[in-house]
């Protein structure tokens, strides 16, 4: 396993971000500093990256439902709940593939595989995001128009990839950004505040019945059709 890879998979992040630590010299074996891209160390050696130890893990693909009120990091500053304590002390460290605000719920992926992670989150890819937004009175539908062809948030044009009308105030809203708190600021520049946002499908995962603050490990199917999103 080349050393890139064998980074990735101790959890240190994407092969990228991993070949920008070995270049910069952080990465030692055996005490000797490595900037050799294709060395490939084995369970034997000793590989560090600023002086700890590295240990690679199993990998390990868990879907979340966030409930509100949780913050998708590992710490906060306000000392508020993560999503990280709704999971067992003994997991190896993950990812969150993006991002639920504190009051937003739903569906998320955590992962210690960095490709995937960066995959999942690259604007490339414009992978759907599906979310049930519930609003504080009813839709004008006629409003739908300037949604889907976007508008400016922070110098970015915001894009709603689809709209769908459930009731009056229930809408399903399919992205393909990653643009912060999205969905609550383009409803508010129409006029609109947000009540409840769920987050109930990513790519072809569906969050299906999981109980809020639960978590499940993905099947290979899942993992598959998350690799092979294009």
């Amino acid at each position: 396993m080349r050393l890139n890879r064998f980074l990735a998979a101790a959890g240190i992040g994407s092969r990228r971000h991993c070949d920008e630590l070995i270049a910069a010299g952080h990465v030692t074996i055996n005490g000797q500093v490595c900037t050799n891209f294709s060395a490939q160390p084995d369970e034997h050696d000793h590989v560090k990256v600023n002086g700890k130890i590295v240990r690679t893990e199993q990998p390990l693909h868990i879907a979340l439902h966030k409930p509100a009120g949780f913050v998708s990091t590992r710490t906060d500053p306000k000392a508020r709940d993560t999503i990280f304590d709704l999971l067992p002390a003994k997991f190896p460290r993950l990812f969150n593939v993006g991002r639920l605000d504190a009051q937003s719920e739903g569906l998320l992926i955590l992962t210690n595989d960095g490709d995937l992670a960066q995959r999942l989150m690259h604007p490339r890819y414009k992978i759907d995001k599906e979310y049930e937004v519930i609003l504080d009175h009813a839709w004008e539908a006629a409003l739908t128009p300037k949604l889907l062809r976007g508008i400016l948030l922070d110098g970015e044009r915001a894009r709603i990839a689809q709209l769908h009308t459930r009731t009056a105030t229930r809408l399903r809203v399919v992205l393909r950004q990653g643009i912060n708190r999205q969905i609550r600021r383009m409803f508010e520049v129409m006029g609109y505040r947000v009540e409840r946002l769920m987050r109930t499908r990513i790519g072809k995962l569906r969050l299906g019945e999981l109980p809020r603050g639960h978590w499940r490990p993905l099947t290979k199917s899942e993992l598959a059709s998350l690799r092979e999103t294009r």
